[in-house]
């Protein structure tokens, strides 16, 4: 309770721990001038009644750094704010049924021991010794992380409260948010208490973020789950041991069967994330719509539906049969369709953030504040943070995507995360003109940025089963494929069908003096294309579009499919009164055709001057229809991308295959694409390219231009380029391993770091597996031997600099 100020700064909306977390870290940045507003008390929604588990564990880079850094603030915030806390360093193990499962845990603890964290594989051996109640005798070992415990979620929530406003931030507590309206500059948060105005507002609400959003002309998507966990009494046995050793039992979770088991006092808590789980207040299926106030309140215990993993947990801890259930825990959760939190800038919505959908708030709740805090006070953050960014979600996650995806999630909650397995709940949402076609040839799909594209075609007889694709290594029934497809590319001609780019049409009187500013480098001339690149005010990269250049002040910017709210935000952030901004996205389709057979094929069916040079683009008609014609291919071979309006693309993609058929032509999918581009040299949006690389680190050089006076990120890449970069981007060829190296698999120079792999496939054009990634300056040289670390074990690696590992000099592009 309190005085609701008529204004502030910025105002959070939820006083649960992530709501609180971002209020003491905007007071750390020296925004003191803040307001939480909490309809009940704090805690009052999902962190109540939350475990209190804090693990670093995750197979994301951006989520296992945000998780580290919350483990190592609350070691320090009991201290820093004068509050106790009961915060338990145990220790974890997880525990391994198969090989595969050991392979990913190998490769979390190389990504771990890169964040400086000490996580272990232990041998079935050495299980016993660390977990005596433990039946081992089907397990292949486990993982051990020592950081790991828990902590009581209410007493971090207020420790956090009293480190906030000991820095003069302010929380309302008992003041229901009902609205919120934009007033010029100014956002104003109506409240049952009278309105506050501010200049910056966060939907840090929780289970009731999608009932907020809505405030802001938004559709949270979201759902809520049930999550059940059970308390048991005091265990004789636990007691005895505990007390002789003078320490808990380290935190278990058998993740192939998908529950967590946790010493509480000389009881146990035990978690399961259940297959058959069940989603609340969907307005379907006879759940109902949320009450007006369900703080401090729980759902009915429903133990029928977790039973078989209870009975799964007493079998391998004996020591838990006899215990008696002391309560069942089975509160709300807020899940996003693939379980990542919502977290920073509110899509369309200026000054607006979003700070929720967080399944696992209490061990993400400490890095979460840091990070919209950072976003808040800076614009830009210290880990890009693609992972939970609420723009990677269109219009395309309906709420029966997101409930469908939501379950899945939480019912494979401790699944792998294969590289080539595609979950397939809620799908498909968007898909191309020509589906049928690419269906009715074998394609088979995931998704990207909502849209379904090809990822390989299939021949009869090959083995599609979902099964197939849960694997760690590279020889699946599709690799046989995926290399014709390459070699078709190579040797004849391919069509790839990429339907959902973004697609952004920029005009207007200085339209070209603004663009120039926006990015680093020089804009082209008319019927050119080129990449342009934006840079942060600390010259990283914000993202890459094509720049096509129409003449006089017109452009035609064009990016990836799951970078159009992301991008679209940026343009219209910067763009200045007088200039056009138009999203025609939803207008067009492309399709990729590629090869040295290509001018063939299409010369049977344009009109087009196909002898115009590489990065030239001009309108022409094809089968009769009009189409834009850009001379450039993703896969580095003589090739065009075929722009037609959505409604013409099956007539362009039947004359174009039947063309095509006396030439070789033949269908390829994301998989040939990825390997094509990789040995071109070519970056992967948010993968190769992303804030966690400089301009010059990501080896860009060519696109920065130094003539121009002004442009974003300028002094910072002026002060690096005196200095000499830290790292740079290669290209590097790899020893011999079944597997691809996975994202950020570290590189070893001796036993010291020398940087990260950010891509990687075989080289079908090379022979040769190929990586792209960052290292260290000094050792960018061709010709460095170094080792990439790989699911524990080190593979040679040679590092080739800047030069595209196929066609070099770019002659077959210009052909």
């Amino acid at each position: 309770m309190g005085d609701l100020p008529p204004r502030a700064r910025v105002v959070i909306i939820g006083g649960g721990v992530v709501g609180v977390s971002a209020l003491y870290h905007l007071a750390r940045a020296g925004w003191t001038d803040c307001v939480l507003l909490e309809r009940n008390e704090l805690t009052a929604g999902s962190t109540w009644h939350a475990a209190g588990n804090v693990p670093t564990f995750s197979s994301s880079w951006s989520i296992m750094a945000m998780q580290r850094y919350s483990a190592e603030l609350y070691r320090r915030l009991g201290d820093e704010t004068g509050y106790p806390m009961n915060y338990h360093v145990t220790g974890s193990l997880r525990l391994a049924h198969t090989e595969e499962r050991m392979a990913e845990f190998a490769r979390v603890v190389g990504m771990g021991r890169r964040q400086g964290m000490d996580l272990s594989l232990v041998g079935v051996e050495e299980l016993r010794d660390r977990y005596p109640f433990l039946e081992t005798h089907d397990l292949r070992g486990a993982l051990h992380d020592p950081s790991d415990g828990d902590i009581d979620p209410a007493q971090l929530t207020q420790a956090l409260a009293k480190g906030a406003r000991d820095r003069g931030a302010r929380i309302v507590r008992f003041c229901r948010a009902v609205g919120a309206r934009r007033d010029g500059a100014e956002w104003v948060v109506e409240t049952e208490q009278g309105e506050i105005r501010c200049d910056k507002v966060v939907n840090a609400a929780g289970y009731r973020a999608r009932e907020v959003g809505a405030w802001f002309g938004r559709d949270v998507p979201m759902v809520t789950m049930g999550h059940q966990y059970l308390v048991f009494d005091t265990i004789p046995a636990l007691e005895e041991w505990s007390r002789a050793v003078g320490h808990k039992l380290p935190l278990l979770r058998d993740v192939d069967v998908s529950y967590y088991l946790r010493q509480e006092k000389f009881g146990m808590n035990l978690g399961p994330y259940e297959p058959d789980c069940r989603a609340y207040w969907t307005g379907r299926d006879g759940e109902g719509e949320m009450p007006d106030d369900f703080s401090f309140q729980l759902f009915p215990d429903e133990i029928d539906r977790i039973a078989p993993i209870v009975e799964d947990a007493m079998a391998r801890v004996p020591i838990l049969q006899g215990a008696g259930l002391q309560k069942v825990i089975n509160g709300p959760i807020p899940y996003a369709p693939d379980g990542n939190p919502l977290l920073g800038p509110m899509p369309g919505v200026p000054d607006a953030y979003e700070a929720c959908a967080f399944t696992f708030g209490i061990c993400q709740g400490g890095g979460a504040g840091k990070v919209l805090a950072e976003w808040i006070t800076e614009g830009r953050t210290e880990w890009d943070m693609w992972s939970c960014d609420p723009r990677r979600f269109g219009d395309w996650a309906t709420q029966d995507h997101v409930l469908a995806k939501a379950r899945e999630t939480y019912g494979h909650e401790y699944a792998i995360h294969f590289p080539r397995h595609a979950w397939p709940a809620g799908r498909p949402c968007r898909v191309s003109a020509v589906h049928d076609r690419t269906a009715a040839l074998g394609a088979q799909f995931g998704a990207f940025g909502g849209w379904e594209r090809a990822l390989w075609y299939a021949r009869p007889g090959d083995d599609i089963s979902e099964a197939a694709t849960q694997t760690w290594r590279r020889d699946g029934p599709w690799e046989a494929r995926v290399r014709e497809e390459c070699e078709a590319v190579r040797d004849a001609a391919g069509i790839l069908d990429l339907p959902g780019f973004s697609r952004f049409e920029l005009e207007g009187e200085g339209a070209g003096a603004w663009l120039s500013r926006q990015i680093t480098g020089r804009l082209p001339a008319p019927g050119r294309l080129s990449l342009g690149y934006f840079a942060d005010e600390d010259g990283r990269i914000v993202t890459e579009m094509s720049v096509l250049a129409l003449g006089g002040d017109r452009f035609l910017l064009i990016t990836a499919a799951a970078a159009r709210l992301h991008d679209r935000d940026w343009l219209r952030r910067h763009l200045v009164p007088g200039l056009s901004l138009r999203d025609v996205s939803e207008e067009w389709s492309c399709q990729i055709v590629t090869g040295p057979a290509s001018r063939r094929v299409l010369s049977a069916v344009t009109d087009a001057d196909l002898s115009r040079p590489w990065l030239s683009h001009g309108e022409a008609t094809l089968a009769g229809r009009p189409v834009h014609l850009a001379r450039v291919s993703f896969a580095g071979e003589l090739g065009w991308e075929v722009h037609s309006r959505t409604a013409d693309t099956p007539a362009v993609w039947d004359a174009v295959w039947e063309a095509g058929q006396p030439h070789g032509l033949r269908p390829f999918g994301m998989w040939a694409l990825d390997s094509l581009r990789i040995e071109k040299g070519y970056r992967a949006w948010k993968g190769d390219l992303s804030t966690d690389y400089t301009v010059l680190e990501g080896t860009l050089d060519r696109f920065v231009d130094w003539s121009k006076p002004d442009f974003r990120g300028r002094a910072a890449l002026e002060r690096e380029r005196q200095r000499g970069p830290a790292r740079r981007f290669v290209a590097l060829t790899l020893g011999p391993s079944p597997w691809d190296a996975p994202y950020m698999s570290t590189v070893w120079d001796g036993e010291t770091v020398a940087g990260e792999i950010t891509s990687a496939a075989w080289g079908y054009r090379v022979g040769a597996p190929v990586a792209l990634g960052t290292l260290r300056a000094d050792l960018a040289r061709p010709g460095t031997r170094l080792e990439v670390e790989m699911f524990g074990e080190r593979v040679p690696a040679t590092v080739h600099g800047e030069t595209p590992l196929w066609d070099p000099a770019n002659e077959r592009l210009r052909a």
